[in-house]
């Protein structure tokens, strides 16, 4: 356990200590266990790999009461992670909401990176499209939460394919959810600051991925001056690349 911005927040280390550090940055009703498979491949490869709970999942802690966030937020307890385990400059590898944090910390905290791996990247603010989609997404949650209570809303976002196991701990770690939830729209990045953003950042999608995010994955890699574009969806290989 390490102090977070405010909470503490449960981590653990794969591969040897003394290489470079990857953190691991996971999505809403995730947590670390999520990236298990890759911290694995990363330690097999002899990187230093890291993962984390964010505030309100698995093993950490969370404010009292605790229903909202922000990316910003969520950005100071990624750092304080690097800080306390002297990481940096680590490669930072988030996906979804966890891209966006990883992508705050390299816009506000540059010396503690060395690049990023963003990962279905939510950052709909240039993404006009969007708006009729998070319109139908927010009323099925909204009705989910309405006739079976927040477990219910969590296994509706995650779908019916989701694994018993991780559907049961995004389940227990509901407040967590829905506080991602509320800060999915808090990111203040502006395109100026895209463009100052100088850490090499991989923008991967998956032929998977929703058709928003791969317009906002698109529209951020125009914008950033040393962004790579990949659309193959191996999250361990765009990470394997760097370094």
């Amino acid at each position: 356990m390490i102090e977070g911005a405010g909470v503490p927040l449960h981590v653990e280390e794969h591969g040897p200590t003394g290489a470079a550090a990857t953190v691991l940055v996971h999505d809403l009703a995730a947590d670390a266990l999520t990236f298990g498979p890759l911290a694995g491949a990363l330690g097999a490869d002899g990187r230093r790999a890291i993962t984390y709970d964010r505030r309100g999942y698995g093993a950490s802690g969370a404010p009292t009461p605790y229903s909202a966030t922000t990316v910003e937020e969520q950005a100071e307890d990624l750092a304080a992670v690097i800080a306390a385990l002297n990481a940096a400059p680590a490669l930072l590898v988030g996906q979804g909401f966890g891209a966006l944090i990883a992508l705050d910390v390299v816009r506000r905290h540059p010396a503690l990176v060395c690049g990023a791996v963003a990962y279905d990247p939510p950052l709909f603010a240039f993404v006009p499209e969007a708006t009729e989609g998070m319109a139908a997404q927010r009323q099925m949650l909204e009705d989910a939460l309405r006739e079976g209570g927040p477990r219910a809303a969590v296994a509706a976002w995650l779908g019916a394919d989701a694994p018993a196991d991780e559907l049961a701990r995004a389940q227990d770690a509901h407040r967590g959810f829905f506080a991602d939830y509320a800060g999915l729209a808090s990111w203040p990045v502006t395109r100026p600051e895209l463009r100052a953003m100088v850490a090499p950042v991989t923008l991967l999608t998956s032929p998977d991925s929703a058709a928003v995010v791969v317009l906002a994955a698109d529209r951020m890699a125009a914008l950033m001056p040393d962004a790579r574009r990949v659309t193959d969806g191996d999250i361990a290989a765009a990470a394997l690349a760097v370094g």
